[in-house]
């Protein structure tokens, strides 16, 4: 038996100059992952609400697993993982100031989309370790969740900082464009 998947489709233009990018599954999944993670670090106590928001956080990870293989064009891995050749060349003109505009992820954001994943899930697990009989108030497990926290602290500013830093130099709201899913649709500036 084989299994098809839906193939990946061009965006298609639905209003004059506008791009349709970013799927429903993606910005429900990015908006609530936000409001997940800054709610499970705002309330660690009570801690029936703290292990609530880590579970849905798990369950939002999980989604985006399965719909980086399936969902549409811009929302699978293949569209925006890069290698490490691809990642570096775009660093290198990112500090250049010559980088090309993406109409999905740059190689940069896909990177930090991977990272962010990984520490989040990372998390997720440590956290549920934490509750479990056998390593259930082990200081070592209790200092990597934390430690795993602060990481992603770090990678979240890198990656607010990097959205800034592409908006500006692409004239373009990348905010605005994950809430409302389009990106304006100027085909000379799109990268591969």
């Amino acid at each position: 038996m084989t299994l098809t998947y839906p193939q990946p489709t061009t965006p298609t233009r639905e209003k004059a100059g506008k791009i349709k990018v970013w799927d429903i599954g993606v910005r429900l999944f990015h908006w609530s992952l936000v409001a997940g993670v800054f709610g499970a670090y705002l309330f660690v106590s009570p801690r029936w609400l703290h292990l609530w928001l880590g579970y849905a956080v798990a369950g939002l990870i999980i989604f985006r697993l399965v719909w980086g293989f399936i969902g549409p064009r811009h929302a699978r891995f293949a569209d925006f993982v890069p290698g490490p050749r691809r990642l570096t060349a775009y660093l290198q003109d990112m500090a250049n100031g010559r980088e090309k505009r993406h109409i999905g992820h740059n190689p940069a954001g896909g990177a930090m989309v991977v990272a962010l994943l990984l520490t989040l899930a990372a998390i997720s697990v440590t956290g549920y370790m934490m509750g479990m009989d056998a390593w259930f108030g082990e200081e070592w497990l209790e200092e990597l969740h934390e430690g795993l926290v602060s990481i992603l602290l770090l990678l979240v500013a890198l990656h607010v900082g990097g959205v800034l830093l592409a908006s500006w130099r692409h004239r373009e709201n990348l905010v605005l464009a994950m809430i409302a899913g389009e990106k304006r649709a100027d085909e000379a500036e799109i990268g591969e």
